[in-house]
């Protein structure tokens, strides 16, 4: 049942590893929860409620998650609290439906346009540079060619880390020296990539400037030279978001929500926590699709999210 990745040697164990302190976590207080009742009554609702809220899942989105079961135990005022993990199970996987769009099942499939530009959007010290690095390595795996642009030029070590990347995947960095315009080097990537028939080029942007002003001043700036050479660039706007920070990665979120238009977001880290309730949470409030989720340090451990299989592993 684990998250399809066509490169994880085992998908299933990949997946419960991953998740596997949120599980316990959510099962530990799910049982006390319920301790003692038979039936589904206010107090195990208030009880269902703190769960969520403490799991990371956010305030809006438990608040919606239990009207849902309060009607379903309306219409049956026979639920058991043994229907509980199922009915919640149910009532999380409809919410995640209505909120996310189920992307194509591997790096391998084709891509609308070439080359695919994506633009890497995020805060310093959420794995952005690390999950360009994945991205690449598994596209490249799926026989794509890649390029990657250093786009961040605001700090040393993000670029140098990115050419580290670069080098692990086997793909090309364009790059220029520190405090160059990053837009420059956006559109140094793009037309690199064009000229050479590539796949996919992945921007890596700036994680924070002086305030919101200069930050969307300058993602517009690099989104307007990319249209010279691809008019309709960047064709994905990706926000990295890290899991493990839980709540804060809401605030992450609307901070860049302000600045660019994020077209899917990715959520790292979520392995060796207990916070990946903050998955449902952001797929709700902010109607974005989590696209990716970051379970581990290998290579192939960037996922595809499969919304389903996430919910089937997270309350099986």
């Amino acid at each position: 049942m684990g998250i399809f990745d066509i490169f994880s040697k085992n998908k299933k164990d990949t997946l419960e590893h991953g998740l596997a302190k949120t599980k316990e976590s959510v099962f530990s207080k799910l049982t006390r929860a319920i301790a003692g009742k038979s039936k589904v009554d206010e107090e195990v609702l208030d009880n269902l409620e703190e769960v969520l809220i403490s799991s990371d899942v956010g305030v809006e989105t438990t608040l919606r998650i239990i009207q849902r079961i309060e009607t379903r135990v309306a219409q049956d005022k026979y639920t058991t609290t043994n229907e509980l993990n199922q009915i919640l199970k149910e009532e999380i996987s409809g919410l995640l439906a209505e909120n996310s769009v189920q992307f194509s099942s591997g790096f391998d499939a084709s891509l609308p346009a070439k080359p695919y530009v994506i633009m890497v959007v995020g805060v310093n010290g959420v794995g952005k540079t690390t999950t360009i690095g994945k991205l690449a390595y598994q596209y490249k795996q799926a026989g794509k060619s890649v390029y990657l642009g250093a786009a961040d030029t605001f700090r040393a070590a993000a670029v140098d880390q990115l050419v580290i990347w670069g080098e692990r995947a086997d793909v090309p960095v364009i790059k220029q020296k520190m405090g160059a315009d990053p837009a420059a080097v956006a559109y140094d990537a793009v037309a690199s990539a064009k000229s050479k028939n590539a796949d996919v080029v992945i921007i890596d942007t700036a994680g924070r400037l002086h305030n919101k002003i200069n930050l969307m001043n300058e993602l517009s700036k690099i989104q307007h030279v990319m249209r010279k050479v691809v008019p309709d660039a960047p064709h994905e706007v990706l926000l990295i978001l890290d899991g493990s920070t839980g709540q804060n990665a809401f605030e992450q979120a609307k901070q860049f929500l302000k600045a660019v238009e994020v077209t899917s977001i990715a959520v790292t880290k979520l392995d060796g926590t207990a916070k990946g309730g903050v998955v449902i949470g952001i797929s709700d409030q902010f109607k974005i699709p989590v696209k990716y989720i970051g379970l581990g340090e290998g290579m192939d451990d960037l996922q595809v999210f499969d919304k389903d299989k996430f919910v089937d592993t997270l309350f099986e």
